[in-house]
């Protein structure tokens, strides 16, 4: 996929925490979107940590993703598709409660038949009908040895 910019694709919730760490423009889509469980999951964020600092930054990274971004809605397409995405999780040994704002974020992707894109690959492996695109976690530096 390096090299090929897609016209419009979904970000998930660790791409768009590291947004402003993505190494490489191409690897995003020309018209990078989120779903509304996004906005839910950064939502939780500022509310679960006891550090003002933490805190404060998680508050903006919301607030730069409310302004940035209109969410596509987990809606009534994307609550069948979680049945199929929630299945393809079972078939595969993996409890879907276990990520579930993960599924519900790659049911919007099925649903509205975008790929979605993801530094946590492993995240959402086994998903059928998924069209996953990787993206180079920054903090895995490529051609590192250790």
């Amino acid at each position: 996929m390096r090299g090929e910019v897609r016209e419009r694709g979904i970000l998930d919730t660790s791409t768009v925490v590291l947004l402003e760490r993505i190494a490489d423009p191409t690897d995003l889509p020309r018209q990078p979107l989120i779903t509304s469980v996004t906005l839910a999951e950064l939502s939780v964020g500022p509310l679960v940590t006891d550090d003002p600092a933490e805190r404060a930054a998680r508050q903006v990274r919301l607030q730069q993703a409310e302004s940035d971004f209109d969410p596509l809605p987990f809606d009534a397409a994307a609550a069948r598709a979680f049945g199929h995405v929630a299945a393809s999780l079972h078939h595969a040994g993996r409890k879907a409660r276990a990520r579930a704002f993960d599924a519900m974020i790659a049911a919007v992707a099925v649903s509205n038949e975008l790929p979605l894109y993801t530094c946590n690959p492993a995240d959402f492996e086994h998903i059928d009908g998924l069209n996953l695109c990787p993206i180079p976690h920054p903090d895995h530096a490529v051609g590192t040895t250790e």
